[in-house]
């Protein structure tokens, strides 16, 4: 069945493609190796799933996410459709049982994370799975140009030996042309086959702001312009913090970051979703997932890091294609913190290598032992006991990461499941006998489904409600069940992970390759070089500085931006004042007086003073002590 539009409305809802998902499908439904590339809220993930629910067999998607996997797979088993994720966080018990219903079930998507690829249960259950599409979302992660460069990812192409017919879709938001082709070779696409879309948004206003007291212009801002927003900051301290002052002044607000349990997460995004709360104050944590076209502000407190992160957060405004606005409130503290990130995200080497030997002294690791082994990892206990400030510890984790010898994964709260290990019969025999039990599981077995086949996610306060009792007696009752070998349960548990790629290796054996450190900080760099360009630039439309960024190099004025309604206060074209300036930057090679400089323009009297004047307010040109002008250098 190739009727892609009659599944998207089936299981979406949805008349119409947006601009490009089709197109993509199509190329796919060709046989073609596919890069789309889609800004944020392009619908990227429709891509793939209608592709494969229009063909037999099953759809292996690789993300390196594991909250994305489980935000998908959720919403894929709401509409009906049959979907599987696989990931560090699971026993091996049920990473067993999850591959036999990939091989044997009628499954349509299993969600991995790359580093699986690499493992033998892996490889001896992919023979038995009818894969339809290699999906690669994230794709920039596999190029080491790419802002989130992950090794695992370079894994993927050895699925080209393992499964040599089936054809790649990969997808990312943001991408410069270097990763693009960086993408496609590693991937080893037997053609370039790009589907891309402009990362221009003409509904969206970029504004930047330099303020002292920034939280009275986030206020203005926030009590200004009606409908919800994200408000993004850089520190979980902080959204509690900002979060309150805005409740303070009558704003509806919450917060959100990576430390909160996954109920509270949850609960705070449906608030924020359904209106119940105008404004969520979070850190980069949030958005991944998060499918919200009525967002009418995203404000940025402080400086991000790279012009990728900024225009993938910013972007979550307007994704209605209304009127929109992305604001970024920035003090002189900020840059000065963010030049000294470049030191903070790279240690000395050896003081990773410090790093490295106490992680695997605190897990008890010896020389030659961990390969694929995760561990549960409290990076505060971890730094507080080797008494190294934690920033230091996770920087050099990512390094270690870059270098392949491990992967940490983000704080994940998996909920409790349960797995009946006896057969039906076997049950039955036991609840005949047991009498006492009997209820309980009648009742387990009435409230989910599936509990035969695979492991399933269980709620213990929902079933002491059903059953009208406290829930330490259904406590008990689980974990007497799973001392028995009826249910094989597994207690619900909050943690992150570290796993590792490769064993333990002496500490002066460790490598930090030139590629992977002093290059990535040269790249850091020019990431963070960029991002303070767009905000000091005050002579450019905010829109085509980043689409220049993302090698858009023919873009046109927004003309909503703070730098274009600032010019456009002028009333002069774009023509007219680009050529003024021009002049002005070529007469003040050498310092002259102002008087001077508007003889030797060329132009009427009243446009060479207005754009003369714009510069001046703009801090472009500026007066010397000898009251002459000059151009202000790196402008």
């Amino acid at each position: 069945m190739n009727d892609f539009k009659a599944i998207l409305t089936r299981y979406w809802g949805f008349a119409n493609f947006r601009s490009m998902q089709e197109e993509i499908i199509r190329s796919v439904h060709d046989g073609n190796d596919t890069l789309g590339l889609m800004p944020t809220g392009g619908g990227k993930s429709i891509t793939f799933q209608v592709y494969s629910l229009s063909r037999p067999g099953l759809c292996l998607v690789i993300t390196p996410l594991i909250s994305l996997m489980k935000d998908q797979v959720e919403n894929l088993s709401g509409k009906g459709i049959k979907a599987l994720a696989i990931h560090s966080a699971m026993t091996p018990q049920e990473v067993k049982i999850a591959f036999n219903s990939a091989s044997w079930g009628d499954y349509k998507f299993l969600y991995i994370s790359p580093e699986r690829i690499a493992t033998e249960r892996f490889r001896e259950r992919l023979p038995h799975m009818d894969v339809n599409l290699i999906a690669v979302d994230e794709a920039h992660c596999i190029s080491q140009w790419g802002y989130d460069f992950r090794p695992s990812y370079l894994r993927i192409s050895e699925l080209r030996e393992l499964l040599p017919d089936i054809p790649i879709l990969a997808l990312t938001a943001t991408a410069t042309s270097k990763v693009v082709d960086d993408i496609q070779e590693k991937l080893k696409f037997e053609e370039k086959q790009v589907v891309k879309k402009s990362f221009f948004r003409d509904n969206l206003a970029y504004v930047v702001r330099e303020r002292e007291d920034k939280m009275a212009y986030l206020l203005r801002s926030v009590q200004k312009v009606k409908g919800s927003g994200i408000v993004y900051v850089r520190s979980r301290k902080l959204t509690r913090e900002i979060c309150d002052f805005l409740r303070k002044n009558k704003i509806s607000a919450d917060y959100y970051h990576a430390g909160l349990s996954g109920v509270n997460r949850s609960r705070k995004q449906e608030a924020w979703k359904s209106g119940t709360s105008r404004v969520i104050v979070a850190t980069n944590a949030f958005g991944m997932g998060i499918d919200k076209a009525d967002v009418r502000f995203v404000i940025h407190y402080g400086l991000p890091d790279s012009p990728e992160a900024y225009y993938q957060e910013a972007g979550r405004a307007g994704r209605d294609g209304k009127k929109a606005f992305a604001a970024l409130i920035y003090s002189k503290a900020d840059v000065l913190a963010l030049k000294k990130n470049v030191e903070k995200a790279f240690p000395a080497v050896d003081v990773i290598k410090r790093v490295y030997q106490a992680l695997c002294n605190s897990l008890q690791l010896a020389v030659g032992y961990g390969i694929n082994q995760s561990f549960d990892f409290q990076i505060g206990n971890f730094a507080s006991n080797y008494k190294l400030p934690i920033t230091t510890v996770f920087n050099s984790l990512k390094i270690l990461q870059r270098e392949g010898y491990l992967e940490l994964t983000e704080e994940l709260d998996n909920p409790s499941r349960v797995h009946f290990i006896v057969n039906r019969d076997d049950l039955y025999r036991f609840q005949v006998a047991n009498s006492d039990y009997d209820g309980f599981i009648k009742l387990l077995l009435r409230s989910y489904s599936g509990l035969f086949t695979n492991f399933i996610g269980i709620d213990e306060d929902l079933l002491a409600k059903r059953a009208g009792v406290e829930p330490e007696v259904v406590f008990r009752f689980l974990n007497h069940l799973n001392s028995l070998k009826i249910v094989h349960y597994i207690p619900r548990k909050k943690a992150p992970y570290v796993i590792f790629t490769k064993e333990r290796v002496d500490a002066d054996r460790l490598k930090i390759s030139k590629e992977h450190y002093a290059d990535r900080k040269a790249d850091y760099q020019e990431r963070i070089d960029a991002i303070l360009h767009y905000v000091t630039n005050q002579l450019k439309c905010r829109s085509q500085l980043l689409l220049e960024y993302f090698d858009e190099k023919d873009s046109v004025r927004c003309g909503k931006c703070d730098v274009c309604l600032s010019r456009n206060e002028l009333s002069l074209s774009k023509l007219e004042f680009d050529q003024i300036i021009a002049q002005v930057k070529e007469q003040l090679t050498e310092p002259c007086f102002y008087e001077e400089l508007l003889f030797k323009l060329v132009g009427t009297e009243d446009d060479k003073i207005k754009v003369v004047r714009w510069l001046l307010d703009n801090h472009k040109i500026v007066y010397r002590i000898d009251n002459r002008l000059e151009w202000v250098d790196g402008v």
